[in-house]
């Protein structure tokens, strides 16, 4: 009976979740809505970067690839006027396309390699975005981009596009959900664990590792797309590294190991960074403290969490149990007819 009840428990929580998340354009401040729009973009960024972490691999190059949607969506609406719900898409299939460009090289070396390989290409396309100011704008970036219209309503402003964003942030997160419940994703989590073994029996790693990259690209593309028409503006530097370490720290204190572990990570360190924005320069140390907490005493993140307390508590009370069996008396609290023993 309790597993019967269990959907409906679960559809009554997200329900009750997601009607909290509409009311609160409405009551928050400005400044605030302004946060909670860049979380639901963030949040389609960092779950996207965990279908790389699942093969095994992390790439530092996934913010500039989430760039090359946001450019690309730009600058086919300012040259072409072409229609921004377009553009997105376009956006999308470039940043995906720039990703299975890359992937040749790439997908030659793992783990550290890889990490640092992907920070090389990812810088790479960045510097060329300043370098070459008659097509990307230069470090001043490209500004004017136009803004999604849906019939009269404009989504330019905040409260439209925060609807806007929470409606694309749930459909991104139901995809990605389901192709890591595929048989797709249950490939990917063999590779990662025993890659020698799945390539034993038929499995290709590196087709299986590329066509993660791709498509985890896709989606940061457009998460690029719609930042892009929500600030009219980018430039170079909204993809820099500092950016593509916070995704990392995200991810690891949230933990790549559930779907869910990255979404908490990016909830609670987001509002732990509008927390302490009146102490800016020590950002860095606090993400670092953390990060360092985080995988001393907990490696597999905070999704981790609730499991470890529930183990300390069980381990907890029967050691307490057994103190007290260990020093309650022989015989106490049992009646018994025999005399005493007598000395000798």
């Amino acid at each position: 009976m309790k597993k019967a009840s269990s959907p409906w428990t679960k559809g009554l929580s997200l329900g009750a979740l997601l009607a909290a998340v509409c009311v609160l354009p409405f009551i928050v401040k400005p400044f605030q809505l302004e946060v909670l729009i860049f979380l639901f973009i963030n949040i389609v960024l960092v779950v996207s970067f965990r279908l790389i972490a699942i093969t095994g691999e992390f790439s530092l190059a996934h913010v500039v690839i989430m760039g090359t949607g946001a450019y690309a969506s730009a600058l086919l609406g300012k040259w072409f006027g072409l229609d921004p719900w377009l553009t997105m898409l376009f956006g999308s299939l470039t940043a995906a396309a720039i990703a299975y460009i890359l992937s040749f090289p790439l997908f030659r070396m793992k783990g550290f390699y890889f990490l640092i390989g992907s920070f090389a290409a990812g810088e790479a396309i960045r510097l060329s975005w300043g370098r070459f100011r008659g097509v990307f704008g230069g470090s001043k970036g490209i500004s004017a981009i136009p803004p999604l219209e849906i019939g009269n309503i404009n989504l330019g402003m905040p409260v439209p596009f925060y609807f806007f964003a929470l409606a694309w942030m749930v459909i991104c997160l139901v995809i990605m959900y389901r192709l890591e419940k595929s048989r797709l994703g249950l490939t990917l989590h063999a590779i990662h664990w025993q890659d020698l073994l799945a390539e034993s029996v038929g499995v290709n790693a590196r087709h299986y590792r590329v066509l993660a990259f791709v498509i985890a690209s896709f989606f940061a593309g457009f998460a690029g797309t719609m930042l892009a028409h929500y600030l009219s503006v980018i430039s170079p530097h909204e993809f820099g590294l500092g950016i593509m370490l916070s995704v990392l720290v995200w991810a690891i204190v949230g933990g790549v190991g559930t779907f869910a572990g990255p979404i908490i990570g990016v909830v609670l360190l987001s509002f732990v960074d509008e927390s302490i924005r009146a102490f800016d320069e020590y950002r860095p140390l606090v993400y670092g403290i953390v990060l360092i907490l985080t995988i001393l005493f907990l490696p597999e993140g905070l999704q981790g969490l609730p499991a470890r307390v529930t183990l300390f508590v069980r381990r907890f009370w029967r050691g307490g149990r057994r103190e007290t069996v260990e020093a309650r008396p022989t015989g106490a609290g049992v009646a018994s007819d025999r005399p005493p023993p007598s000395a000798s």
